[in-house]
């Protein structure tokens, strides 16, 4: 009879540029029989469908297993809903990088501490890019990404007497989007 292995690997990275053999590699060399893997941002849980079903899915007794903590979540709110989640279905936590084991409370004691440096270097992080990005803009280099919406085209449209809601589904964008575009177009003077 195959009963199913009470290890199941996550692998996680932030974009499709980054490989995720190692860490499938790591997570199987420690006994996970599944591995399931996504290449998403680790920001936030919305959007990772891989981990959402692990935790949707995992039994009592069975544990989830990471590389390391921060490829499961950035920040400690995260961290301690993922936990939250698994302790309430019976199951643990562990990293193979890492003294994480949640069922232990010198793990639990360590894995809250991971959790505060991960979120420390996200927060760092995002410091930096914002002191990079002043730096672009009194350089006069800094653009910013390029709009995705032509605005122009929305105000062509407006003007050609379209409704919003109409705009706003023929262009695939809010009607919010809409009318700020309507907003910014010169008024007519009518006498």
């Amino acid at each position: 009879m195959n009963k199913p292995s009470p290890r199941i690997g996550y692998a996680r990275t932030s974009t499709v540029d980054q490989n995720l053999d190692a860490q499938i590699e790591a997570l199987t060399a420690v006994g996970c029989g599944m591995v399931r893997q996504e290449q998403r941002s680790g920001t936030t849980l919305e959007g990772r469908p891989e981990l959402r079903t692990i935790l949707d899915f995992i039994h009592p007794g069975e544990t989830l297993v990471v590389t390391r903590i921060d490829r499961l979540a950035r920040s400690m709110q995260d961290l301690q809903t993922i936990v939250a989640r698994l302790k309430a279905k019976g199951a643990h936590l562990a990293a193979t990088e890492q003294p994480v084991d949640t069922s232990t409370a010198a793990g639990k004691a360590f894995f809250d501490m991971l959790g505060v440096f991960a979120e420390f270097e996200t927060n760092l992080r995002r410091e930096r890019q914002a002191e990079g990005i002043k730096a672009a803009k009194r350089k006069g280099v800094y653009r910013g990404r390029p709009p995705k919406i032509d605005m122009g085209k929305v105000q062509a449209k407006l003007s050609a007497g379209i409704s919003p809601t109409k705009i706003a589904l023929e262009m695939g964008i809010s009607r919010g989007t809409v009318y700020k575009a309507k907003a910014q177009m010169p008024r007519s003077v009518d006498g």
